[in-house]
């Protein structure tokens, strides 16, 4: 046993440390171990069979998992990202397995256990990303902490909904405002409305006796880079009594000493979502949702707070690797993916055939930018080398492999832990 372990008085605690170390290790051995036995064939790995009636070692547990993560020889290997996780990585998956061994504690030393756990991963999050005096919601659906977020704006301004539920919706609907800069399935997930004309359609809804509820807002999405005026839209949601939520890869910058005043508004918002394991390349930890309410009663109707002790637990995770990483290696870590990006994009910006999208976001980790070639009728904005006369025919199929390429590329690039990606057109307010 290391002798770091050694130092643990619990000796469950110290074996717990001691088998994730192996199984890791085998786990990541596992490129080497496949090459060495290149010429074996899993005849019958992947096909379920009966358990057997004697139990089996945790080595053979190990190497049967092992088979199925890689899956048949015949394919490319596709495990980097098990192989690179890192000890930052190994104590992310540690939590699990450390609230595993929590559970079983008395009642009481489990109470105060994640009271604190729960009060310290909060506390930090928010001294982090400058959003004081929140909050925390930890989920594993990255989309979850939104639909809380809904469930509290409808209890707040329908007091009556908690005894009459959706009955009190009837007479005055509520209407949910989503940037056109929302990623993929959030409007299927919520409500959709077109927010293009934002302080219009709220007055139009007013007026036509429906209740404006709930801005969800964007700081850098990973689909089109795109920020909202969060502060202009803080007012409005401050005039008309509406609920702002903004999520984005740009709140990862909240971390760092110089923030733009778009993204650094976001911390007037009244909720934000983050996704940490991403921005700091940590594995199984949860999305988090801060906000701010004055309310407990509410927050524990919507499911934003909770007195089991097995939704304290989710933090644990994360609450590990921030004390792993530390403040320093928190702010190092998203301080380079936005120096990468912005290499990356001066050195699109050399490339023919390339037009990068987003150009106004200082300190993004998002990169967005699409491939293009000048043809006939084509948008006049991008200039490119001419091309030969073409039919209709030959125009339309290069543009339809034009948007191949462009679809191919969003989904194949990636700068480190932040998506850059390359997308056809953005859209903004």
């Amino acid at each position: 046993m290391d002798a770091s372990l050694e130092k643990i008085a619990d000796p469950t605690l110290a074996e717990m440390g001691k088998n994730l170390k192996e199984a890791m290790k085998m786990l990541e051995d596992s490129q080497r171990r496949t090459e060495e036995e290149n010429g074996k064939k899993l005849i019958s790995g992947d096909i379920p069979g009966p358990l057997q009636g004697s139990g089996q070692d945790m080595v053979s547990i190990l190497q049967l998992v092992q088979n199925l993560m890689h899956g048949d020889e015949d394919e490319e290997p596709q495990s980097p990202r098990i192989q690179n996780i890192g000890e930052q990585g190994h104590m992310a998956l540690l939590g699990h397995s450390l609230g595993a061994y929590i559970s079983t504690l008395d009642k009481e030393k489990l109470r105060k256990l994640t009271t604190r756990i729960l009060s310290d991963t909060t506390l930090w999050l928010c001294r982090i990303f400058r959003y004081e005096n929140g909050c925390a919601y930890f989920h594993e659906e990255e989309r979850e902490g939104l639909a809380k977020i809904c469930r509290l704006a409808i209890h707040s301004r329908y007091e009556d909904f908690v005894v009459d539920g959706f009955n009190v919706l009837y007479n005055k609907k509520p209407v949910i405002y989503l940037s056109a800069a929302a990623r993929p399935g959030l409007g299927q997930y919520l409500c959709n409305q077109d927010v293009a004309f934002l302080e219009k359609m709220i007055k139009d809804d007013i007026e036509r006796g429906r209740l404006p509820l709930l801005l969800v807002a964007n700081a850098g999405t990973a689909a089109v880079g795109h920020t909202d005026k969060i502060g202009r839209l803080k007012e409005l949601c401050e005039q008309y009594g509406i609920w702002l939520h903004v999520e984005g890869v740009n709140l990862a910058t909240l971390a760092l000493g110089y923030v733009s005043s778009s993204v650094l508004a976001a911390t007037k918002c009244d909720s934000m979502t983050m996704t940490p394991g991403p921005w700091l390349g940590l594995p199984a930890v949860p999305a988090v949702t801060l906000y701010k309410h004055d309310d407990p009663a509410l927050t524990l109707v919507a499911g934003l707070t909770s007195n089991k002790p097995a939704d304290k637990l989710r933090a644990l995770p994360l609450w590990l690797s921030l004390q792993y990483l530390g403040l320093d290696g928190i702010v190092e870590r998203i301080k380079h993916a936005c120096q990468l990006s912005q290499r990356l994009q001066e050195s699109l910006k050399k490339v023919n055939y390339i037009k990068i999208l987003v150009e106004d976001e200082l300190s993004s980790p998002v990169v967005v930018f699409r491939f293009f070639q000048e043809l006939p009728d084509s948008d006049p904005v991008f200039k490119a080398v001419p091309v030969p006369t073409m039919t209709p025919s030959a125009v339309g199929r290069e543009r339809h492999s034009c948007d191949a390429l462009n679809r191919w590329v969003r989904m194949a690039v990636a700068c480190l832990s932040f998506q850059v990606l390359a997308h056809h057109r953005p859209t903004c307010w």
